[in-house]
């Protein structure tokens, strides 16, 4: 397969309520849709789609105004439009995507940099995310010029080269190929999390100007309409008291309401390893209960592993650990695995490339795996539950976009209804079906915008 254009479409949204990432809140978000034109050696031509949600706050905590900021991400998308059916690639999704990141996306990223003159410079993860959207799109055109649902074609009988070539030369990868390291058949349902942000309100007091729009505000109502049974909790990770005690607070709620598990996300902000041991002490010692249900610690510490080489065994004996935001690739895994991390979280949107190559170097290490959210909407939730489904999980999937901006993603839910709502505290899908990544694309009905950038055909 080879790209031969691309167009860029963008699909701004206002969140219901907001969300909080680190030390900056999240009000709304602008989706990248992709598209992209492929043609195989027989001249058969297909358009493959792709989205991500460009989360600024996420990929680049700074104080540069969030304008500014979405600005160079829109400008660097605008600028893999055209870098994209350049490059000249060719082979499986996999390889093309695998090798622009190695090869073509560190230069592009370098020059765009250098260009903006002495302005913070946009981080690689902030590349991965713009990238994504082209890469999964590349995956979707893949499986629809073959007639084969994406998820099976990464075995032998499509990809050129094997794990020891498009990783490492380790004997654990030769002759190896993801599809020996990935579900056959998928799940059909997953559990699903439920994530509780720093800002949701948890007692009626505290839901100030909450939206009235026929949708759960309160954690309790969550719970009891969605049959939720895993909770997400994010911290702050600067102010031990507030976390200790939102734990406790959650944890009370989440027992009450029969939930099973939780896990704590400390946003990225810890910088001593004694900060999350000392969370975690107190509350085995007050609250064992609900020590007892955290399944897993997100990502406390900076996403820098080189210049943040943090040992983090301690944390990791108390708790599995699992790297998040500094998980960009398999060699950030392997960093993170030097350190002391136990497991780590995927995401579509630092590529579904990166994601399956990743996924298979921690299990042929013995790493956990979780498959986590950007409240992922419309599109770009297909193909996240659908990596998770190929997946042995530590738990289900990470799931929030309905929370957020349920409204967004109606034309999609239309079609695929148990993947856009949770039900007795899953997620399902059974509607994500036929070639490439299972959308059905042509019965949603959705209008889309003109495109906000597109390549020249070849």
């Amino acid at each position: 397969m080879r790209i031969v254009a691309t167009s860029l479409y963008l699909l701004p949204i206002r969140t219901r309520v907001p969300l909080k990432f680190g030390t900056e809140t999240l009000t709304e978000v602008t989706c990248a849709r992709v598209s992209v034109e492929a043609v195989d050696e027989s001249g058969q031509r297909v358009a493959g789609w792709g989205e991500t949600p460009l989360s600024v706050q996420w990929v680049w905590p700074s104080s540069v105004p969030y304008a500014r900021r979405l600005d160079r991400l829109l400008a660097f998308s605008a600028r893999l439009v055209r870098h994209v059916p350049q490059s000249g690639l060719s082979g499986h999704a996999l390889e093309i995507g695998r090798d622009f990141q190695e090869d073509v996306l560190p230069r592009l990223l370098a020059d765009f940099n250098r260009e903006a003159g002495g302005a913070e410079p946009m981080p690689w993860l902030a590349a991965l995310l713009c990238f994504s959207a082209f890469d999964l799109a590349a995956h979707d055109a893949y499986g629809l010029l073959t007639g084969t649902p994406s998820f099976e074609t990464y075995g032998s009988g499509h990809l050129r080269r094997d794990l020891a070539s498009l990783i490492s030369d380790e004997p654990c990868f030769r002759g190896k190929f993801p599809a020996d390291f990935l579900l056959h058949p998928r799940r059909e349902k997953l559990v699903a999390w439920h994530l509780v942000g720093g800002l949701d309100p948890l007692e009626p007091s505290e839901a100030v100007d909450a939206p009235d729009d026929g949708y759960p505000v309160l954690l309790r109502d969550w719970i009891a309409t969605d049959g939720l049974t895993c909770l997400k909790v994010k911290l702050r990770g600067n102010d031990a008291r507030w976390d200790y005690e939102r734990l406790v607070r959650v944890g009370a709620i989440a027992l009450a309401g029969g939930v099973k598990w939780l896990s704590a996300d400390f946003n990225c902000t810890v910088q001593d390893p004694a900060y999350v041991i000392d969370v975690l002490d107190r509350l085995k010692m007050a609250h064992s209960e609900i020590d007892r249900m955290i399944l897993y610690v997100e990502q406390p510490f900076p996403y820098d592993l080189d210049a943040h080489a943090i040992d983090v065994t301690a944390v990791a004996a108390r708790k599995p650990l699992f790297l998040d935001e500094s998980a960009h690739d398999w060699r950030h895994v392997r960093r993170g695995r030097e350190l002391g991390w136990s497991g780590v979280a995927l995401k579509t949107c630092k590529t579904l490339s990166g994601a399956l190559l990743s996924a298979c170097w921690a299990q042929a290490h013995g790493m956990a795996l979780m498959v986590q959210d950007l409240t992922n909407p419309m599109l770009a939730q297909i193909p996240h539950v659908s990596l998770a489904a190929h997946l042995s999980t530590i738990m289900g999937v990470e799931t929030n976009a309905m929370q957020f901006y349920p409204d967004a993603s109606l034309p999609e839910a239309a079609v695929h209804p148990g993947l856009f709502r949770r039900r007795n505290g899953a997620v399902d899908l059974s509607t994500v079906a036929g070639p490439g990544l299972g959308y059905r694309l042509t019965e949603i009905r959705r209008e889309l915008p003109e495109p906000f950038a597109s390549s020249a055909k070849s």
